[in-house]
């Protein structure tokens, strides 16, 4: 695609398809938080965020977030964020003396974590973090015996006190914003903004493999470094680019600390088919992506008459041999994916929980059913902790359940690299005979903007000779579509949840060596749909692994500039997503 060379990021766009448990740190002062802040102050305080591929008019959300935060969440995140890179200044500058903090690095992901997209709105919680934050900072701070010059950077960050009442707090969060320091020059912002969101997608990686029980030192020392990167003035435009591509060399390593987290405690996926149906009896409903959270709602639920049943990313749970084959009561799979759970839940028959990233407003259908644990909070919606679950049971058995069986179909869920290569002498043989002509990944997250509906058209418009691979909650789109196989082999194969990108280049790179070439050569194709700020990490691990000719859609991240887009274009040709029969075109017919 050089023709794309130097082209402006308008025209691309044009192109396109378009566990906080407690609040114990809290001053009593603030706790007295309404669920509406006033519609005076939502009114007075702006807001900036662009951090999803959702934001208003495709620019950023000034007044409320497209995801249902308002401008006082936005600024406490934003002001936690502020905290977190004062706590990374210390840690780092620590560390360079020998000290290493086991609580601060485990925290800073955690803080980072609750300010991804639709994870955490409840205001009570952030207080609590950022009062947390800079009591860390102070009290590594003093263990270091840390004199100002020894501090790679300085700012506000590192000196911030948190206000007293939450109006002050809201205040200096408004002040610190992605927007708040405007000397700094637009592409370095963009670098320094993508740098941030990936470091979130990092973050949420580096929690999940350490309740797994798997950590490694050099992606929290990383995640420290890059918020510092962030502060640092010093840094240009080829420094910054550096980080950032780092970033997604790190982002890779904890996505390999997470999975084999998960599958050293649940076993390697294996091919599964899994109800879209129900079975009669009481319900309840896991969703998010914590397995941790599925297995033990399963064992705190057994031999109660309960049936469990998965939504959105925690479908690919049912191919884990663990969890499928130790509990007959995880039946089946329920709706699709987040962004339908208005509609959705409210014909449940059952409790539903939200573990991590995906909660929205809960609708009055449902509101007096739905909890939330780990990371996620809803303001008035209950909390509740993994290590007991008994309110959801008890709500459970108080609901009707499903008062009979409800026939569906059923869809293949299960593989993951392990199951992929078992079978790889078939589809190298497809491959080289011509009975496997192309192999699509198409993958990503679902959102509701519209655009997406593209790729539904373009797996049912992909040729019968040719297999697709997917993963994450973009899956939802056309999950449930027969579409027959090739020599044996399902044609659609579910690799998994986003959380299991490491699979998939897993199975590119061993594809790559048993055809003894680079990826880029593979008759293997990206088409990708990105949400929130996982999917940024994700993407960058695929720059710094050298992957090209990616196509990304429905639209292109606000926060990248024409300049750094062009970069991107030059170096990895990466290109908008257009129409389904344009780009099947193009990529079989081998001009892109």
């Amino acid at each position: 695609m050089s023709e794309n060379k130097g082209i402006s990021r308008r025209d691309l766009i044009k192109t396109s398809a378009i566990s906080l448990a407690t609040t114990t740190l809290c001053p009593p002062a603030l706790l007295n938080i309404k669920d509406a802040f006033g519609s005076t102050a939502e009114q007075e305080l702006g807001m900036f965020c662009y951090q999803c591929e959702q934001t208003a008019n495709g620019t950023g959300c000034t007044k409320i977030g497209v995801c249902g935060k308002k401008p006082e969440i936005a600024a406490l995140h934003d002001l936690l964020i502020h905290s977190l890179k004062g706590l990374s200044v210390v840690a780092v500058a620590a560390r360079k003396k020998g000290i290493e903090d086991a609580e601060v690095n485990r925290f800073v992901p955690m803080a980072m974590f609750s300010t991804l997209t639709n994870v955490d709105f409840d205001a009570k919680r952030f207080v609590t973090l950022i009062q947390k934050t800079v009591e860390l900072r102070d009290k590594l701070k003093a263990k270091a015996a840390l004199s100002t010059e020894a501090l790679p950077v300085t700012g506000t960050a590192v000196t911030y006190k948190p206000a007293s009442k939450l109006e002050d707090l809201i205040k200096q969060g408004s002040e610190v914003g992605l927007k708040s320091d405007p000397s700094i020059q637009s592409d370095i912002l963009s670098l320094k903004h993508t740098l941030q969101f990936g470091l979130k997608g990092i973050s949420a990686y580096a929690h999940h493999a350490r309740l797994l029980g798997q950590e490694d030192p050099a992606v929290y020392s990383f995640i420290q470094d890059g918020l510092v990167a962030i502060m640092d003035k010093k840094l240009g435009l080829e420094d910054m680019l550096a980080v950032v591509l780092k970033c997604g060399q790190m982002n890779l390593r904890a996505m390999e600390l997470l999975d084999a987290g998960n599958t050293s405690r649940y076993g390697h996926p294996v091919p599964t088919k899994v109800p879209l149906g129900a079975k009669k009896g009481k319900a309840i409903l896991v969703s998010g992506h914590d397995l941790i959270d599925l297995e033990q709602i399963l064992i705190q639920s057994e031999g109660k008459g309960i049936n469990v049943y998965t939504h959105g990313e925690m479908l690919p749970t049912h191919g884990y041999p663990k969890l499928k084959q130790k509990y007959p009561h995880f039946y089946g799979h329920f709706g699709t994916a987040w962004q339908n759970q208005g509609n959705e839940f409210q014909s449940f028959p059952g409790p539903i929980l939200m573990t991590t990233n995906c909660i929205q407003r809960p609708r009055p259908g449902y509101q007096d059913n739905i909890f939330t644990t780990g990371l996620v909070g809803w303001p008035d919606v209950p909390y509740v902790s993994n290590t007991d679950y008994s309110p959801v049971i008890k709500k459970a058995l108080a609901l009707p359940g499903y008062p009979e069986d409800v026939p569906g179909k059923t869809v293949n869920v299960g593989f993951a690299r392990n199951t992929v290569m078992s079978v790889a002498d078939k589809v190298i043989a497809g491959v080289k005979s011509g009975a496997i002509k192309h192999i699509f990944l198409v993958a990503g997250c679902d959102g509701a903007k519209p655009g997406r509906n593209y790729y539904t058209q373009f797996v049912e418009k992909v040729p019968k000779d040719c297999l697709v691979l997917t993963l994450a909650c973009g899956k939802f789109r056309f999950f449930d579509k027969d579409l027959g196989e090739i020599g044996g082999l399902p044609r659609l194969l579910d690799v998994g949840q986003c959380n299991d990108a490491y699979s998939a280049i897993q199975i590119a790179v061993a594809l790559a060596k048993a055809f003894n070439c680079g990826v880029n050569d593979l008759p293997l194709s990206l088409v990708l749909s990105w949400y929130e700020q996982k999917a940024a990490a994700i993407l960058l691990t695929l720059f710094s692994l050298n992957i090209k000719n990616i196509r990304l859609g429905p639209s292109l991240p606000a926060f990248i500039t024409p300049n750094v887009l062009n970069v991107l274009v030059k170096n990895y040709n990466i290109m908008p997503i257009s129409t389904p029969d344009e780009d099947l075109k193009a990529i079989l017919s081998k001009k892109a």
